[in-house]
């Protein structure tokens, strides 16, 4: 199942290139930023009040707090940079770069998560490396 979120993750990221692109045209890249933002915002709030799950923030703890506000932080500052590359650049040649951060994701699993890759894994990332290098 997770490769099907997986997936659909990829589409509608490729969705939010587009839809972006479009979308800083005519303004600053910052605002459209803190428009997505806010629209994203709305619904993830809207969907944890209406599930079935109760909302409580005050059982949450401490640690977590910390890396889901660091995620949120580098999540706005992904964002912020993204948005004003698609605006100056080819948005067909921005996001190839951007999607270095699977590599980047996977150096940092191995040493902060102490996560194993396969050899399959590295051969990917080198594809991924070299496919956004030929991008350029």
């Amino acid at each position: 199942m997770w490769k099907i979120y997986a997936l659909l993750s990829a589409i509608f990221a490729a969705l939010t290139a587009i839809f972006a692109k479009i979308g800083v045209k005519d303004i600053d890249s910052n605002l459209a930023t803190a428009i997505r933002t806010t629209i994203i915002l709305l619904i993830t709030w809207g969907i944890v009040l209406f599930s079935s799950k109760p909302l409580s923030l005050k059982e949450i703890p401490n640690n977590t707090w910390l890396f889901l506000i660091l995620s949120g932080i580098s999540t706005g500052l992904s964002w912020l940079c993204y948005f004003k590359a698609i605006q100056i650049g080819d948005v067909s040649r921005v996001a190839p770069i951007d999607k270095l951060s699977v590599v980047f994701v996977i150096i940092l699993s191995v040493i902060f998560l102490h996560e194993t890759v396969s050899w399959k894994v590295i051969c990917g990332a080198c594809f991924i490396v070299a496919g956004s290098l030929l991008m350029l």
